[in-house]
């Protein structure tokens, strides 16, 4: 059983990256693991994102690019405000303007330098770099 899916996909994704391999198969793929996996393409982290149909429900190919420190899931799901980004960017990131946090607010999931731009605070999700 799985208890945080998203925190699997994210570990399996470093292990594959550390391994040297090129495609990863990605089972159960929630809508928020698409939307932080094609921020994280956006950001040209990861490759094409390839989705399979099946009669078990979303399965998708992941190609990966070999461009992943690190990523990981920040639990507990922190509460930020505006003037508090660059505290967990301190905490999460190797040195600012290394690496995106992603986050969720109320105008859907995006990285904290569009959070900030937009002036928008919310709840931290993940962190890559």
């Amino acid at each position: 059983m799985l208890n945080d899916p998203l925190a699997n996909v994210l570990s399996k994704i470093l292990n594959y990256e550390d391994k040297g391999k090129k495609e990863l198969i990605i089972h159960p793929c929630s809508k928020i693991i698409k939307n932080i996996l094609k921020i994280f393409q956006e950001k040209l982290y990861i490759g094409e994102l390839e989705e399979i149909t099946t009669s078990r429900g979303g399965v998708s190919k992941l190609n990966l690019i070999g461009s992943i420190n690190k990523c990981g899931v920040i639990k507990p799901r922190f509460s930020v405000t505006l003037d508090e980004y660059d505290k967990f960017e301190k905490r999460y990131l190797p040195s600012v303007g290394v690496g995106i946090l992603i986050v969720s607010t109320s105008k859907g999931l995006m990285t904290h330098e569009e959070a900030k731009n937009k002036k928008l605070g919310g709840r931290l999700i993940a962190y890559c770099y």
